[in-house]
């Protein structure tokens, strides 16, 4: 009775907090949850985990978590499954999962985390000239957001080639605490002995197949609009095609087996954590806050990495990685302040185009909109 009494008052509590505030620490947490995930990946590829065997664990783990979802919260508006959907889910799986997962793997096991997450600031960059060569998106280049975005998306190129072409010197080198003969960290740390140049290639290749899978989700969504369904299905195949390959590559049955706790723990967070828990807080926040208002925190992440990795990894940090990663930075913003741009002379537009009967209505959303420029109430995906 107590137990209730203290559940329901830590409701109202919650529910008293300002949703922008709700916001602001979901947005946070989910930031502490992907910086610990690079950091947990890390630490499972120098564990000695193999690069097929993880991936697959964390998707079963993702699938079980997100088919009851999937299941009873999309009956109605999940259109039946036909062969033409079967392959295009097949696809968006060979992208957003196999290559995706793929070649962060490899990426990271040959640079750090620190600098995988910054890479990663890029997509949103990497996914507008996608859309923009595929005619998808229209480029403007007469006005200021168009222009933005495309001196952001060249800030994001250039801050990529600086990383991959240019390590530089060590600028801090921390001793962590954490490498004690007794700490399950003591083999962990830095990329010593690996190709940075080949690790960065790889990230670069990682950043590309998330951006292919966001434009090419898009037309898939419009036809099948159910989300953690569609999810599901692109999941499912991962862990068919990840199985497959594991099949010729990965034939020692000791690479399937728990040798550790540290390395169950690593793939349970995986799965429980950065598969499932963050991706249902992403939607929620996208849904109340908009796409631009989640990618806004992205870089947060990155300076969360750093944190964690020096205390936990000892990891060293280079000038190159460092002025590359204030370039995509720099470049993430400019095309997410275009897209807002973007965003407020539309519905500006749909003000001045919309019938005189409804223009209050739409005026009154149009202002809080340019009031809170990064949450609108929209429920616009990725």
């Amino acid at each position: 009775m107590a137990d209730t009494g203290s559940s329901a008052s830590g409701r109202r509590m919650w529910c008293s907090v300002p949703e922008r505030l709700q916001l602001h620490m979901a947005m946070l947490a989910l930031q502490f949850g992907y910086a610990g995930f690079h950091v947990v990946s890390r630490a499972a590829l120098n564990m000695g985990i193999s690069k097929l065997v993880f991936p697959v664990y964390r998707n079963i783990i993702a699938l079980i978590l997100l088919l009851p979802f999937a299941y009873f919260l999309e009956k109605k508006e999940r259109p039946a499954i036909t062969l033409n959907f079967l392959l295009q889910f097949f696809v968006l799986a060979l992208i957003g999962i196999t290559a995706n997962q793929g070649f962060y793997l490899l990426g990271l096991d040959n640079t750090s985390p620190t600098f995988a997450s910054a890479i990663q600031n890029s997509v949103p960059a990497i996914t507008f000239l996608m859309a923009a060569l595929l005619r998808i998106e229209k480029v403007r280049l007469d006005r200021k957001d168009g222009i933005a975005k495309v001196i952001g998306t060249a800030c994001c190129v250039v801050g990529a080639s600086v990383i991959t072409l240019y390590k530089g010197p060590a600028i801090y080198s921390p001793v962590p605490p954490l490498q004690r003969p007794d700490s399950m960290f003591v083999t962990l740390g830095d990329a010593k002995g690996k190709n940075w140049s080949l690790g960065c290639i790889y990230l670069i290749g990682h950043c590309l197949s998330w951006s292919g899978w966001l434009v090419l989700q898009a037309p898939v969504l419009k036809k099948y609009p159910a989300r953690l369904s569609v999810t599901s299905y692109t999941c499912f195949f991962g862990i068919i095609q990840f199985l497959v390959i594991a099949g010729f590559a990965e034939r020692d049955p000791q690479a399937w087996m728990f040798h550790s706790g540290g390395e169950l723990f690593t793939i349970l967070y995986a799965g429980v954590v950065a598969s499932g828990i963050a991706f249902a807080v992403q939607i929620w926040c996208i849904d109340r806050g908009g796409p631009v208002f989640v990618a806004v925190y992205q870089p947060v992440q990155t300076l969360v990495v750093a944190i964690m990795a020096s205390i936990a990894l000892g990891e060293e940090f280079y000038l190159g990685g460092i002025i590359g990663a204030v370039l995509i930075i720099i470049g993430l913003y400019l095309v997410l302040w275009g897209k807002s741009e973007e965003r407020k002379l539309s519905q500006e537009r749909a003000v001045i185009q919309s019938p005189p009967e409804h223009s209050n209505r739409t005026s009154t959303h149009i202002k809080t909109s340019l009031t809170q420029p990064l949450l609108p109430s929209s429920t616009e995906n990725v």
